[in-house]
């Protein structure tokens, strides 16, 4: 079936809160244009202030860790032959010539190496304890087997040197993350063992920045901790921690990265995790802008600050190609593995060249060692898909479960939300958006009522308490209403009504799950219909693998109506499309002699004379046209332009493209506004 990248309708985003007309505007013209700053959980702003590391509180070893051959200068036949008596011929076998490449000097590019099958945990408490006692280079952690009823044992170098036992504790104690050989094997106990940083990025995503820096270091991308994931194709700046790593040492990458800066290092005891962030700080710029009259822009801003926004997911919670990631979490909810692997492995429009060749070339060879060759490392889930059925060929489910877990948790996430979102829509065309209703769920705290059910979290199982995380997601990692302080959720009475003690803030929508309740009126609806169109059931699973089904999954809520807080707004008029017009962390750091800050509605060149209140604009056949606003007017051919300046922070679950969206009465697609971009800058050229 032909898919096309998904539109904003596609995935339920259809309505507004105002009846306000919008206007033109071009977002993202420069990525300075969309600035993000975290904002963590004491309210605090994340701002990059320093690229300096401060003096060392010790003097942390960096030059004593030895690499696994060197622990090679003597022979491990004895201890083979032991292991071989212990856990049989193959897997001694894989064993003795594992410890061959590492001879040969294979240590940095060595993969892991994967025992056997084996349903036995008192068997495979045993071989961890051989390792680290005779093989103290080497590391072990359990993964899934090919089966359900099995664990496999995987081994690889150690990049710390020594292990220390660390390891032995159980997965939920640590996480999903496999083992702890991360960073320097020798760290003074009095020094908090994560180093958290302050990273500063532009046109990266979080896991592209984190991948070179620690390809730098020479430690695995795990190693480091973060709160949520920033957009792309923005300025952004937020907190990560790594494992054991010098304040020093991490600075000095400074002069190498591009596009990258890091700073503000202090060492603390715990890293960070998915969903510890209260929210982000937003800084757009809207560039070309062009409306009616200036009164229906400041008419635009002054309602969004008021009124807010459908706290819609945005199209990045679907990812950017034309396989939307909701649809292959349809496939997974009905339990058809192999055609959700081939909608994550399959050629799709819109992508790079170097993307598309790697999967044209499955697609035609099915030859895996020729597609991990081509296929970019960034490409986390299909490099991980390929590599399971290269060991497991055929096992698709096993293939599905190889995807790091907060990455394949993202295509189920995406259905839920794709469902949120089209009752959100419905929400606002039966009821409107300027009053609660029978039957809406409202969050309710502080109220004695019986009638209410305590809020769960939308992300994960039960046993669960991984957060929502992924590349394709922009400005958020999900975060919805939290348990905390055992807030609670009700349907409305029209004794609620009369009451008045709810307002539209009030209004959640329920993410489907096993503890959620639904809205008693039409919008509940909504939710059963669009399932069942996409053959799913949201009341019974056709399978048994929990992180699957939605049956198993607690579900959630999120607020319908969001408004922006600290929010403030200014018009700008420029003339040159490649000035910057924020100020990002880096500029107020280095001083840049090149930006030429505007204040208030100075020309961007220095200009003091302030500027009358003139838009410029062209018409659709490309003649030259003036708008008069006031008294003053002006052709285009001067190249004076208009821009719209906010700024604003969100809860981490809320999408700043939603709130532009509201302002613009616009998609918010890539696309689309890079077709403005496109038009803009060949209308200034003429």
């Amino acid at each position: 079936m032909a898919m096309k990248t998904p539109e904003e309708s596609d995935v339920g985003i259809v309505c507004y809160i105002s009846n306000l007309p919008g206007f033109r505007g071009i977002l993202k013209q420069r990525y300075s244009d969309f600035i993000v700053n975290e904002v963590d959980l004491e309210g605090n702003v994340v701002r990059l202030t320093t690229l300096d590391a401060p003096p060392e509180p010790v003097h942390i070893a960096e030059g004593n860790e030895t690499n696994a051959s060197d622990h090679l200068n003597k022979s491990y036949d004895a201890e083979i032959e032991s292991f071989r008596t212990l856990a049989g011929e193959p897997d001694a076998d894989l064993l003795q010539g594992f410890i061959a490449r590492i001879t040969s000097g294979a240590e940095e590019s060595l993969s892991p190496t994967v025992l056997s099958p084996n349903s036995d945990k008192i068997h495979r408490t045993a071989i961890h304890n051989y390792f680290k006692e005779k093989f103290k280079f080497l590391v072990t952690d359990t993964i899934d087997g090919p089966d359900a009823s099995t664990k496999c044992i995987r081994v690889r170098v150690s990049s710390g040197g020594q292990s220390k036992g660390k390891m032995s504790k159980k997965r939920k104690e640590r996480g999903d993350k496999p083992f702890d050989s991360r960073g320097s094997s020798s760290w003074p106990e009095h020094v908090g063992k994560f180093l958290r940083f302050h990273l500063f990025k532009e046109n990266k995503d979080t896991q592209e920045a984190l991948g070179l820096i620690g390809k730098m270091l020479g430690t695995q991308s795990r190693s480091f901790g973060f709160a949520g994931t920033k957009d792309k194709r923005a300025v952004s700046t937020q907190r990560v921690t790594v494992f054991k790593q010098s304040a020093s040492k991490l600075a000095s990458l400074n002069e190498k990265l591009i596009g990258i800066k890091v700073g503000d290092f202090c060492y603390v005891k715990d890293g960070l995790v998915l969903g510890k962030l209260l929210g982000n700080r937003f800084t757009v710029t809207l560039r070309g802008v062009i409306a009616d009259s200036e009164d229906t822009i400041k008419a635009a801003a002054d309602a969004l600050g008021k009124q807010g926004f459908i706290n819609y997911f945005g199209l990045q919670r679907f990812g950017s190609g034309s396989v939307p990631t909701h649809n292959i979490g349809a496939a997974l909810l009905r339990g058809e593995w192999k055609t959700a692997v081939s909608m994550i492995l399959d050629p799709r429009e819109g992508e790079k060249d170097v993307v598309a060749i790697a999967r044209e070339y499955y697609k035609e060879s099915g030859d895996i060692d020729g597609t991990l060759r081509r296929m970019p490392r960034h490409l986390v889930a299909e490099r991980a898909v390929l590599q399971s059925l290269k060991k497991f060929p055929g096992n698709y489910l096993q293939a599905l479960k190889a995807i790091p877990r907060t990455l394949r948790m993202m295509y189920v996430h995406s259905y839920q939300s794709y469902l949120w979102n089209h009752a959100a829509s419905a929400r606002a065309q039966k009821c409107g958006s300027d009053q609660v209703v029978v039957g809406d769920i409202v969050h309710h705290e502080g109220h004695d009522d019986e009638n209410v059910a305590e809020v769960v979290s939308e992300c994960g199982n039960d046993d669960s308490s991984d957060a929502f995380d992924h590349v394709h997601l922009d400005e958020t990692s999900e975060m919805d209403l939290r348990a905390e302080g055992h807030p609670l959720v009700k349907a409305l009475t029209s004794e609620d009504i009369a009451s008045g003690r709810y307002s539209l803030d009030d209004i959640v929508l329920p993410l489907p799950g096993s503890r959620v309740i639904y809205p008693n009126n039409d919008v509940a609806d909504i939710y059963h219909d669009l399932a069942k169109k996409d053959s799913i059931s949201l009341t019974e699973s056709v399978h048994n693998v929990k992180e699957f089904s939605i049956t198993s999954m607690t579900g959630g809520y999120r607020r319908v109506f969001q408004k922006p807080m600290d929010y403030e707004w200014e018009m700008l008029r420029y003339r040159d499309f490649s000035v910057p017009l924020a100020e990002t962390d880096l500029d107020k750091i280095t001083k840049s002699k090149h930006l030429r800050f505007v204040e208030g509605k100075d020309f961007v060149n220095g200009n003091d004379n302030p500027l009358d209140s003139v838009i410029s604009s062209t018409c659709e056949n490309g003649a030259n046209a003036s708008v008069n606003i006031g008294e003053a007017s002006i052709s285009d051919r001067d190249e004076i332009h208009m821009a719209l300046k906010l700024a604003f922070s969100l809860p981490s679950s809320s999408y700043a493209t939603m709130a532009i969206r509201e302002l613009l009465k616009t998609s918010t697609s890539v696309a689309f506004h890079k077709t403005l971009n496109h038009e803009t800058c060949s209308s200034s050229q003429t």
